[in-house]
């Protein structure tokens, strides 16, 4: 995880740096607003820890700046301001939390790894394409052509797992112990028969073909059919 730190005091940059660094972070540390701004927007980032009172840009006009660009970066004020109204900007400016220094760094270090994981769940796609074919993964649901496809329990779980990787070959081992959490036991047929059940209610209806089988080998979710 790579964390910029935007912070003008010497001190205080110097111990963000060496803590969150302790703590197994990646971290780059700008002394400026401008300087700041253009890190944000040049390298990909997994937080902004952002101070308020900068020399040559402000805080506020470095997350303005950041959010203009359409990067949705969690940010993190760490600022001496402790009034209400600024907490109330900063966070309607687009901040995604806000610490008043002095601070605790085990405090800090809590809010960082909330934010991080809220970023990584953001981040992971909520709707997974391959041709025609769509899985939204937050209402359950799956289409093609725009038709409502009703999949069992194990069906969405083996099609969510063919899109994510789709593409590669997955053998069978694979998919026994991702969708049926179980060893593979080639005695059994039940990948092969609930993969038969999904590629008629995926593919019998549609074109192109999207789910096939590589002999010896495995399945292959592939929109080039």
């Amino acid at each position: 995880m790579k964390i910029l730190v935007v912070e003008d005091e010497a001190k205080t940059g110097s111990y963000l740096k060496q803590g969150l660094a302790e703590a197994g972070f990646v971290v780059d540390l700008a002394r400026d607003g401008e300087d700041g701004l253009h890190d944000a927007l040049t390298v990909d980032y997994d937080l902004v820890i952002l101070d308020v009172m900068l020399p040559r840009l402000d805080g506020w006009s470095v997350l303005r700046g950041i959010r203009a660009a359409g990067k949705g970066i969690p940010v993190l004020f760490l600022t001496a301001r402790d009034h209400v109204d600024d907490r109330v900007h900063g966070l309607e400016l687009g901040a995604d939390d806000y610490l008043v220094k002095p601070f605790a760094f085990s405090e800090l270090l809590a809010r960082v790894r909330t934010l991080l994981r809220r970023g990584n769940r953001a981040k992971e796609a909520e709707v997974l394409r391959a041709a025609d074919l769509e899985l939204d993964l937050l209402r359950r649901r799956v289409t093609r052509a725009g038709k409502r496809i009703e999949l069992t329990a194990k069906e969405f779980l083996l099609l969510e797992l063919l899109l994510r990787r789709q593409g590669e070959v997955l053998p069978r081992s694979l998919i026994a112990s991702q969708v049926w959490d179980m060893n593979f036991d080639s005695d059994t047929n039940v990948i092969e028969v609930a993969m038969r059940r999904l590629r008629a209610k995926m593919d019998d209806e549609f074109e192109p073909k999207l789910i096939r089988t590589v002999r010896g080998m495995g399945y292959v979710l592939e929109a080039a059919g």
